[in-house]
Parts: structure tokens; sequence; C-alpha cells
């Protein structure tokens, strides 16, 4: 079959990888696709967010499944678009995507239904939010309940600090219209892990545990970013953490979804902070994380299009999902400055060295291909992943890797899987 992913990140080309190994897959399209997804699929000058268009494609060029990797279409409905005309498409409905686009909604499901999480109120009203501050303590955290790329959590050491949290969210629009509701949340400490899982609508099984660095600089300072660097899996998420999310998290959400009539199908991304009172929710996705796929997609044994179709029909309880018993670090080149003001159109060099190296792999995130270079176009640019056979040998190999890529004005943090060095 042919294969259409939509999006053009890192994400998406850790994607198109996994497909590429499909015994399946003829062809694989990718809408819009970038500098790195161009060198195994064919990319479609199509946005993620046009999805008539995206539709028409796929119907003129008889695409046998379409993969929505990124948020912002799931949440505004492009399964939705591919269902109504009878194609084949592997993420959630936008009824179901809301779980995302809307944390007041995912704070209010896991209240109902019992999912653990932080105590929280929901608010759209700036006055009644400050009022509301007055009655609590620090720190504390304040969320655009909108998609807000990864960037719309902040974490406040000050009822002030919270305050003008709330004014820049809700009335300077920081992040736009996801502001315009907000959850302020207790601050909860201890590791926070990622869980990716697929889901058929009744069945959730998920992947091996990966484990993100959100902030730009090392030591966890700086401002929130989409993701600086990821490492799988967290020595933190054992087998006694697994079962109890199991148990009291994956299943009953997706259990919950279903009662609220809204099945969901795709990924769920399970974002889970390891607290002394046990694990709590602390947002969940509606696809793949980025960088989370690029450490989870290379460890999988599965052809990802067999799990996929099993998804989308139902069948996923007749999945034996299987990881490969190693580890995987990922670390993001990012372009300086990131994620504020930065500079685009910078060449880069050395992404040769990867080629014919099984356990290397080289994610494409803000790149363009401008005749024969390639181009920075992007805050995050790359994602340097490797593998190895414990996380320790992982992180050493993917940082000897960053040293074969060079850009005017490459970044990255240097202390990617530094909490390995505690375990």
């Amino acid at each position: 079959m042919d294969v259409l992913i939509v999006g053009s990140g890192g994400r998406e080309h850790a994607i198109a990888t996994a497909v590429k190994k499909s015994s399946k897959v003829d062809k694989i399209y990718c809408a819009p696709g970038n500098g790195g997804i161009a060198g195994i699929a064919e990319c479609v000058d199509i946005t993620a967010m046009e999805f008539e268009k995206l539709a028409d494609f796929a119907e003129q060029k008889k695409i046998g499944l379409t993969i929505i990797g990124m948020d912002d279409p799931l949440v505004g409905g492009v399964v939705d678009v591919f269902e109504k005309r009878g194609l084949r498409v592997f993420g959630p409905r936008k009824n179901a995507a809301i779980i995302e686009g809307s944390k007041a909604f995912s704070k209010d499901l896991m209240k109902k239904y019992g999912i653990p999480t932080a105590a929280y109120e929901n608010f759209n009203d700036a006055d009644q939010a400050l009022a509301y501050l007055d009655t609590v303590s620090a720190p504390i955290v304040v969320k655009a309940s909108g998609l807000a790329l990864g960037k719309g959590v902040l974490i406040c050491q000050t009822i002030d600090e919270a305050k003008d949290a709330v004014r820049s969210i809700m009335i300077d629009k920081q992040f736009g219209d996801a502001g315009a509701e907000i959850v302020i949340e207790e601050f909860l400490t201890g590791r926070e892990v990622s869980v990716l899982c697929y889901c058929d609508g009744t069945h959730i099984k998920p992947m091996t545990s990966a484990q993100d660095h959100k902030r730009a600089k090392d030591g966890d300072q700086g401002l929130n970013t989409g993701g600086m660097g990821t490492f799988s899996p967290s020595p933190f998420y054992d087998d006694e953490v697994k079962r109890f999310c199991e148990e009291k998290v994956y299943q009953p959400t997706m259990d919950a979804m279903k009662a609220e009539g809204r099945d969901f199908t795709g990924i769920l991304f399970v974002g889970l902070i390891l607290t002394p009172d046990g694990p709590k929710v602390l947002e969940y996705n509606a696809r793949f994380g980025d960088p989370e796929a690029q450490v989870v997609l290379p460890r999988m044994k599965n052809d990802i299009i067999d799990v996929m179709e099993a998804c989308i029909d139902g069948k996923l309880d007749t999945v034996d999902l299987q990881f490969e018993d190693n580890a995987a670090v990922c670390v993001v080149l990012a372009s300086d400055g990131y994620p504020e003001h930065y500079e685009k159109g910078k060449e880069i060099h050395g992404l040769e060295a990867f080629e014919g190296k099984d356990d290397y792999f080289v994610f494409h995130a803000g790149t363009k291909k401008d005749g024969d270079k390639i181009l920075t176009n992007g805050g995050r640019v790359l994602g340097v992943t490797a593998l190895g056979a414990d996380l320790k040998t992982a992180r050493a190999n993917a940082y000897k890797a960053t040293e074969w890529i060079d850009f005017s004005n490459k970044y990255m943090r240097h202390d990617i899987g530094k909490a390995l060095d505690e375990v």
C-alpha cells in the first residue's frame, strides 16, 4: 500500500522511518514534510490544516493509510473529514482529540472517573482566577487549556508570579486563543515519565517508557520548549509503577472516554509524574510525543502498519507489542535563541555521517531542502538519536553523534539523561 503521513517535524520523520521498514508499504508521501523526510518520502505541498486538500490527495493517489502526526489537525477534526470519505486514517476523531485540545476537559474527565491527578480549578475569567490565587499557596502551576506547542505550562514560585502568568495568558494572549481558558493546579514533585499507548477505542497497549527534558537550558533551567531531548526506557518506571498505571490510569482512561461517547483510537500520550503519593497524570496528548517518538519507535520490534491497522479495526487485543531489550537517547540540536528568537537558513553539514549506521539516527525537525543543501528552518532543527545496550551507552553514543553535525548557531543541552547517573 501507499501511505501518507501528515506533519513536518522530527516526530513525523521518526514515524516515516518506522513505516519504511514495513513490508506492506510501497511508497510514502508526507504533507508537508521537511528536508530529512524528503530522503525517504515524497513531500507534498499541502499543509497539515488543509483537510479537504489532504483528503483529495489521498483519494487521487489511492492512499491505503493516512497517519496524522500533529496535534492541531487532530484537534481540528481531520480524522472526521477522512472517515466521511471512507478513507483509512490513524488518529482520534475530533471529539476524542479534545483530551489534548482542552486541559480543562481532561482534568474534569480525570476527576469524574477517579484517575489520579493534581488538585485543580478551571477558569475562563481572569478576575476570578486572580481572586482564586489569593486563597492558595505557591509554588503553583498555571496552564493554558488549549494547544500551545508544549509551552503553555508555567510553574510559578510565588503567587505574584502566578498572577502575572494569568494576566500574560488570559489578558495579553501570550498563547493566543489557547489561553481563553486556564487550569490552575497544585504543584507536584517527582520524576516525570512519558508513556505512549496504542488504542483501538476499547483496548489500550502501552509502549516502552520515555523521559523528556522540557527546559531550554542545562540543569532544567530556562523556558519551556517542545522538548530538548529524551531517553527510553525510564529506569524510574518500574514494574510496580507500570502495574499501577495499567490498573488506575491507562484502561480507566479508555473506559472513561468510551463512557463519554468519545471512543479513542490512535495514540494516547500519558504524561506521568511519580510523586511520593504514587503516580499521577500531568497531561494527556492525542498523538506521538516529540521527541519521545524518536526514542520509542526505533526500539519497537513490531511492524508499525500492523499495529496501526489493528487499532483502526478494533483488534489491538490480538497484537503482541514488543520492544528491543536496549535503550535509546535523543539529543535535540536547536538554533541558538530557541524557544524565542533565532535565525534560520543556516547550512547543515555532516548528515552523511549517519548513512549506513543502524544504531544511529538523525531525525529532521526544522529543516528544508534547498537544491543539494539542507538548511535550518526552525527552532528545534535535528534530533540525534543513538541506541545502546543500556542507557549510559546510548547516551554516550548520542553525544558522540552530535559532534558529526555542524551548523551556525547550533545549540544543545549537555545533560540529557544525566539523571541516569543517579540510578
